[in-house]
């Protein structure tokens, strides 16, 4: 097959392409350049798609003989990742960028370009697995590495995407294995640091970036009872189960800590209190995107749950109602906000994807 390797400038991506390269397939690599600051640098191991990384992508690509070439979607990334990010925070929820980056940028605006090229699939280095089944049907599984695990983040691609994604790292017990790997094949990556956090807050400095993007919005912090105990610059800025950098000066009766509950942006009011009150038993979900195709609706079906991308799944029952889904949790979760990617697995498998609203 012709595939197209997105080239990362990581030792994930180089590796998957080399793999690729071994399985016979016709590979060209393409770097995507995402930051609209063409001097950034790389601090460690935070941030991305940096001068750095466009240099170390390429020499993989020489290392290996096959094609290279930089894509600019940094307009493409500002317009739908960095501006749902900040849209999602400004209205009181919490998004996951890397989960948008997937749905929008690596598995659309890359597919639908290698496609209008003649490529058959997308290559990557995310750590999952794609199990093909006797009928046809396509599943999408955890990694075999549950340490490195991203089906969480990629649940979101849908089924027809995932008719043209590879995933070569799906099977590798550990990323030590994968270091080995690239140091054996001589590529000059084989040490590079992971990146983490958010991407295009390089300085991992989130509450920063969304003062300086959105401006300071000053207003009150109140608990259960409504009474001012803080102030804050900005609702925006906090997220559901905070319990650091409240800077609250009056303490709870009971000497216990306050975590965020609730924000309010339309009154710009941030809501504090117990860790009692951050329990949740249903989650509900919409804009789902469904990868069982197996797995009729309206009946509820065992599964677990996941909200977070290195969250504990959570035993529960799933049923989809049109297009949204509830789920029933066998016990509850603390801290679960709107906006975060809401999950459900049966086993290693993804059922389904969808973002809560509650």
């Amino acid at each position: 097959m012709r595939v197209l390797a997105a080239l990362s400038g990581g030792v994930d991506s180089a590796v998957a392409a080399a793999r690729a390269v071994d399985a016979g397939h016709d590979v060209t690599g393409v770097h995507m350049a995402l930051s609209r600051n063409r001097d950034l640098h790389r601090n460690g191991s935070r941030g991305c798609c940096s001068i750095e990384d466009a240099n170390d992508a390429r020499r993989a690509a020489d290392l290996l003989g096959i094609p290279y070439y930089v894509w600019d979607l940094s307009d493409e990334f500002h317009d739908t990742v960095v501006a749902d990010f900040l849209s999602e925070y400004e209205a009181g929820r919490t998004p996951n960028p890397c989960v948008r980056c997937n749905e929008h940028i690596k598995f659309d605006t890359l597919l639908e370009r290698a496609s209008a090229l003649g490529f058959d699939a997308v290559v990557t280095g995310h750590y999952a697995r794609i199990d093909i089944r006797d009928d046809g049907v396509r599943e999408l599984h955890r990694a075999a590495d549950p340490a490195k695990d991203q089906s969480y983040v990629l649940a979101v691609m849908g089924p027809d995407k995932l008719e043209r994604a590879m995933f070569p790292l799906g099977s590798v017990g550990s990323k030590s294995e994968v270091r080995a790997e690239a140091a054996a094949r001589g590529l000059g990556v084989s040490n590079k640091p992971d990146s983490y956090d958010i991407c295009f807050v390089a300085d991992g400095d989130t509450k920063g970036f969304l003062e300086r993007a959105l401006g300071e919005r000053p207003g009150e912090i109140v608990d259960q009872d409504g009474a001012v105990v803080g102030a804050h610059t900005g609702a925006y800025s906090y997220t559901v189960g905070q319990r650091k950098g409240l800077g609250l000066g009056n303490p709870a009766a009971d000497g216990r800590p306050r975590y965020v509950t609730g924000i309010d942006t339309v009154r710009n009011v941030v809501m504090v209190g117990p860790e009692t009150l951050l329990s949740v038993s249903t989650l509900v979900g919409e804009q789902v995107v469904w990868l069982a195709p197996d797995v009729g609706a309206d009946e509820p079906v065992s599964c677990e749950a996941q909200v977070r991308a290195h969250g504990e799944p959570v035993p529960a029952t799933v049923v989809r109602e049109g297009d949204r889904i509830v789920v029933q949790l066998e016990q509850p979760m603390r801290g679960v906000a709107a906006g975060q990617s809401l999950v459900v697995y049966a086993g290693s498998r993804v059922l389904g994807q969808a973002t809560l609203n509650r």
